[in-house]
């Protein structure tokens, strides 16, 4: 096979790749095809969601996502609650909505960071990987009340984009964010930290398809992303993969707990 034939037969296999349907939340496609290193972190975002719901009233999960690990800190506890989420990606809401109203749970749908609920109303505010407003979070909490979220850092997928070359104000992680930002924001805000933790999981990558899929499943972490606009830089990935038989891509990762 020529290499112009083989160049043609990969790219036919990327585009396959990319062609593959994604249901929000489903990676088992990619099942074989990537995995998510043990990591050495001192904390278990669901574990100390459990423990801080099993002394309040009044909980509200900030973009649930698709509400599946809102369910499983739900259904650990042994006491009836108000639970409220919200959440502002569509394909998300609807699986969200499925999940979560079943077990009495309140879901409104958000385009920004403004929380539909009433002043002083919650006892807690969890929030996993989205944006947030300290303000808007203050208000809907009583006074004292602890606020509990983890933040996707600004070194996440880091290696691909610099592999990929990617455009910096096209990336997900465009500006600084990461533990000590965040942690100076709050304190300046006039809350008080409780709890404040930073790790660094690796992705392992065993094929260039499996990143084509997954880069096309986060459409906003390389908004510009096609197979063929990017084609000669995935080209270039597949030697270092057959080098090593898997490419390693670290996600960056940092916990805080707040007292209003």
């Amino acid at each position: 096979m020529s290499d112009q034939q083989g160049e043609q037969t990969f790219y036919r296999y990327l585009l396959n790749e990319y062609q593959q349907p994604f249901a929000w939340g489903d990676w088992s496609y990619l099942k074989g095809r990537w995995l998510e290193l043990p990591m050495e972190q001192p904390w278990s975002y669901v574990d100390r969601v459990v423990e801080a719901m099993r002394s309040v009233q009044t909980v509200l999960d900030m973009r649930t996502g698709d509400g599946s690990m809102f369910v499983s800190c739900i259904r650990q506890q042994s006491h009836s609650m108000q639970l409220y989420a919200t959440e502002g990606y569509a394909p998300s809401l609807a699986l969200a909505r499925q999940r979560l109203e079943p077990l009495g749970v309140t879901v409104y749908a958000v385009a920004d960071e403004s929380l539909p609920i009433a002043d002083e109303a919650l006892d807690l505010v969890v929030n996993r990987h989205s944006s947030y407003d300290l303000r808007e979070i203050r208000r809907v909490l009583k006074p004292g009340q602890r606020f509990i979220t983890q933040q996707v850092g600004d070194q996440t997928n880091l290696r691909l984009h610099e592999l990929l070359r990617t455009p910096r104000h096209l990336t997900g992680n465009a500006q600084p964010w990461n533990l000590a930002i965040a942690v100076r924001a709050i304190e300046q805000a006039g809350w008080q930290i409780v709890e404040q933790r930073e790790g660094f999981p690796t992705t392992r990558f065993y094929d260039v398809g499996a990143i084509v899929y997954y880069l096309k499943a986060i459409a906003w972490e390389i908004p510009d992303f096609t197979v063929e606009r990017y084609f000669d830089r995935l080209v270039a990935l597949r030697p270092l993969i057959e080098r090593d038989g898997y490419l390693d891509v670290a996600f960056h990762s940092f916990f805080i707990i707040a007292l209003a």
